[in-house]
């Protein structure tokens, strides 16, 4: 469809005048996009409840500790939440990792590292999806003091929180797994893109590419 890579500064302008002025055009799309996220999200609350079980089941061998992993995360309008994930690292009391540091994979357990790769670890965000917290697709939240850090360094961080944030992004299927400040900038301009382009057609397509990469394992 695109390349993401190659969106410049333009993406960031889109963004912000879809912020400004370009919401009562999409009013319709956004009552639609709300109503296939709580219906889909209703269907899958069956699989969610089989893979905890299964995983609860499993725990105890490759993934020794609790069955979720919740964590505040920066959603719409730059508010908090708690993100709720299938756990896959050993715990820790506090995450050490900097907003510029890579991901701690040492901490991966066996059962998690499979969960990350299938996408199956954020399945248990259709409940933050059904709390309204969340859409099915959508730009991915941050740790929020990684978040708040962002506010500060990267221009138009802040206005990528003008949608619910998503379970899938634009910035996930074109980008694929992001780490540090120079890769948040990419996304940041993939997220405004996708806000300043909000569609049916474009939906489908990240959905599609989703399934792909589900498929092919390409998670982090």
């Amino acid at each position: 469809m695109f390349d993401v890579r190659t969106l410049d500064e333009t993406a960031i302008s889109a963004g912000l005048s879809y912020q400004e002025g370009g919401f009562a055009r999409a009013r319709v799309f956004r009552a639609t996009k709300r109503s296939f996220d709580i219906f889909m999200s209703i269907l899958l609350l069956p699989v969610l409840a089989v893979l905890a079980v299964l995983i609860l089941i499993l725990n105890p061998f490759y993934n020794k500790g609790s069955l979720f992993f919740v964590q505040p995360r920066m959603g719409r309008d730059c508010k908090p939440f708690q993100a709720i994930k299938f756990r896959t690292m050993r715990a820790v009391p506090k995450v050490e990792r900097g907003a510029d540091s890579p991901l701690e994979h040492d901490r991966i357990t066996t059962l998690g590292r499979f969960m990350r790769k299938s996408r199956i670890d954020e399945l248990p965000q259709i409940i933050n999806v059904l709390r309204g917290q969340m859409s099915l697709i959508g730009p991915r939240p941050d740790y929020f003091d990684h978040a708040v850090e962002y506010l500060e360094k990267i221009p138009g961080y802040r206005e990528r929180h003008a949608v619910r944030p998503g379970i899938s992004g634009l910035a996930q299927t074109e980008l694929g797994y992001i780490e540090g400040m120079d890769a948040t900038r990419r996304k940041v301009k993939a997220d405004l893109y996708y806000i300043s382009h909000m569609s049916f057609a474009l939906e489908m397509w990240i959905f599609w590419r989703t399934l792909s990469v589900v498929a092919r394992r390409g998670g982090a």
